[in-house]
C-alpha cells in the first residue's frame, strides 16, 4: 500500500454507501447503543481482556449537547458497575465543551469523576488536536487534584511530549501512550516513522523508570517489543502497566499479549456519531484504512 493508495481512499470515501460504511465499521465500533458496547466488553472479557467505553462524538458547539454527553457518561458508569465487568470510561475534552469554554469542560468532568468515583473507577481524558493539548493537559492535572483515579492521553508524534511528561510524572498521572492520529504540521510533530517510534518508546520508559503506571496503546510490533524490554530491564510486575488497543485491530497481536501474562484494555468507541467517527478517522489518517481493507480481507495487520 502506498500514499497514492492513500489518497485515492480518502478522494473515493463520500462515493462509499453509507450502508458498506456501517458494515466494515460494525468491526471497530461496538454499535450504536450502549447494550451494544456492554456486550462487546463482555465478549472482550471472556478472552481475559479489560476495556474502556468511549462514546462517539467530539467538537460539539453547543452547551446543550455537552451535558447530554455528560448525562451518557453518567448513565455508563452505573451500567457498567452494574455489570461487574473490568472496565472504565475515557472522555473526549471537546464533547464535553472543552471548544467552548474549558470551565463548561471541568464542571462537566467533574461531575463524571465524581460519579465514577463513587463506583472506584478510572476515567481516561482522550487527546485530540494540538489546539487542545494545553487545554486538555491542565484539566486532567485539575480534575487529578481531586480526583485520584484520573489519567491522560499524551502523544509520542508531538515534540512537546517529552517535556509535557514532567508535570504528568510530579502529579503521579495514570499516563496512555500513542502514536497519535491528527495531521500536525511539521513544526509541532515529528513526521518520520522510525522517529515516531523512538518517541514513543522514550516517554515510555521514561514514565515507567519514575515508577508510574503506563498504559501502552500501540499496535506496532516494534513499539510492543521495546516496551516489553523496558518492562523486562526495569523487572516491573503486571500491576504497573498495562497494553490498549482498538477494538477490531490486530486481534493476533491482543492475544499473544494476553497469552504471555499482560494486562490489555481494548478502547471501545459507540454511539450515533459512528459515521462521522470513521469517516473523520480515515480522512485525518488515511493509512487506518490499510487495517480495515487488510481485515475485511482475511489478512494480517498493514505494515
Amino acid at each position: 500500500m502506498t500514499p497514492l493508495f492513500d489518497r485515492l481512499v480518502v478522494g473515493t470515501l463520500p462515493l462509499v454507501p453509507r450502508a458498506l460504511v456501517k458494515r466494515v465499521a460494525s468491526r471497530y465500533v461496538a454499535g450504536e447503543t450502549l447494550d451494544d458496547a456492554l456486550a462487546t466488553v463482555r465478549a472482550l472479557a471472556a478472552e481475559g481482556a479489560m476495556a474502556t467505553l468511549d462514546i462517539l462524538g467530539e467538537s460539539v458547539t453547543r452547551e446543550e449537547q455537552t451535558e447530554a454527553t455528560r448525562d451518557q457518561y453518567l448513565r455508563a458508569i452505573d451500567a457498567i458497575a452494574s455489570s461487574g465487568l473490568d472496565a472504565n470510561v475515557s472522555v473526549k475534552p471537546t464533547a464535553v465543551g472543552l471548544a467552548i469554554d474549558p470551565t463548561l469542560a471541568l464542571r462537566n468532568c467533574t461531575d463524571i469523576c465524581a460519579r465514577a468515583a463513587s463506583h472506584g473507577m478510572f476515567v481516561r481524558l482522550d487527546m485530540e488536536d494540538s489546539p487542545y493539548t494545553e487545554s486538555t493537559l491542565r484539566l486532567a492535572l485539575e480534575l487529578k487534584a481531586t480526583f485520584p483515579a484520573v489519567g491522560v492521553a499524551i502523544q509520542a508524534y508531538l515534540k512537546r511530549s517529552l517535556h509535557d511528561l514532567d508535570r504528568l510524572i510530579a502529579a503521579r498521572m495514570n499516563v496512555r501512550f500513542c502514536k497519535g492520529i491528527y495531521v500536525e504540521p511539521r513544526t509541532i510533530a515529528w513526521k518520520e516513522h522510525a522517529t515516531v517510534n523512538d518517541s514513543f518508546g522514550a516517554l515510555v520508559e521514561k514514565h515507567l523508570s519514575a515508577g508510574c503506571y503506563a498504559s501502552i496503546a500501540t499496535h506496532d510490533e516494534a513499539c510492543v517489543q521495546r516496551a516489553l524490554a523496558t518492562i523486562d530491564r526495569l523487572s516491573l510486575g503486571p500491576d504497573r502497566y498495562e497494553f490498549q488497543m482498538l477494538l477490531g485491530v490486530d486481534p493476533v497481536l491482543r492475544r499473544s499479549l494476553l497469552d504471555a501474562g499482560h494486562r490489555l484494555r481494548v478502547y471501545v468507541p459507540f454511539g450515533g456519531d459512528w459515521y462521522a467517527y470513521s469517516t473523520r478517522r480515515l480522512k485525518e489518517n488515511p493509512s487506518i484504512a490499510r487495517h480495515v481493507i487488510r481485515a475485511t480481507l482475511g489478512l494480517g495487520p498493514a505494515a
